[in-house]
Formats: structure tokens, C-alpha cells, sequence
């Protein structure tokens, strides 16, 4: 499943104007912090680390209104811990926007 990287562009650009440099930068920074959470994920030996990672993602992707990475964080809250699904699902949608 895609997600659309338009909305992380247009927080962006609502954000910060037409800075295309701090617009990359700050999209920089959201596909690194996103990545460090699904790698926490992913080494989350206890259920309460897979809470704490996927709770810091939901929030991240919150903060730059990318609704479709939260909303696999809620799936990934409302799931068991460690399920290897989402995390591909979260994986996938992090490369989409690293692509755009």
C-alpha cells in the first residue's frame, strides 16, 4: 500500500513558505526520525518498548500531518507487538516518502 507523500509536502510548505532548502531539511529529518522508530520497533524486545516507538511515530507523523504513517501506528498500537506485517507496511510507507 502507497501513501501519498503530498500531504508531509504541503505541512511542509504551509510550514516554513516557499524555503525549499529548510523544506528538505525538515523532510530530511522526518524520513531519518521515522526510520530511528520503525528500527526501535523492530528491535523492541518487550511490549512496552513497541508502545513507546510506535506512540514517538504516530506523534512524528502528527506533527507533519502524514495521516497515512499514523494511522499504521494505530494499527501497529492496536496490534500485538513485534508483527512483522506492519512493520513492513511502515517500512513501505517510510521509502514512499523518501522517494518523493
Amino acid at each position: 500500500m502507497a501513501y501519498d507523500p503530498g500531504a508531509l509536502n504541503a505541512s511542509l510548505a504551509a510550514a516554513v513558505g516557499s524555503d525549499s532548502d529548510l523544506v528538505a531539511e525538515l523532510r530530511t529529518a522526518f524520513i531519518e526520525s521515522a526510520g530511528r522508530q520503525l528500527d526501535l520497533m523492530g528491535r523492541a524486545r518487550c511490549d512496552a518498548n513497541w508502545v513507546i516507538a510506535a506512540s514517538r511515530l504516530k506523534s512524528l507523523a502528527a506533527s507533519f500531518g502524514a495521516a497515512g504513517l499514523g494511522s499504521l501506528s494505530d494499527e501497529a498500537l492496536e496490534g500485538a507487538p513485534g508483527d512483522p506485517v506492519v512493520l513492513r507496511k511502515i517500512a513501505a510507507a517510510i521509502d514512499d516518502f523518501a522517494k518523493a
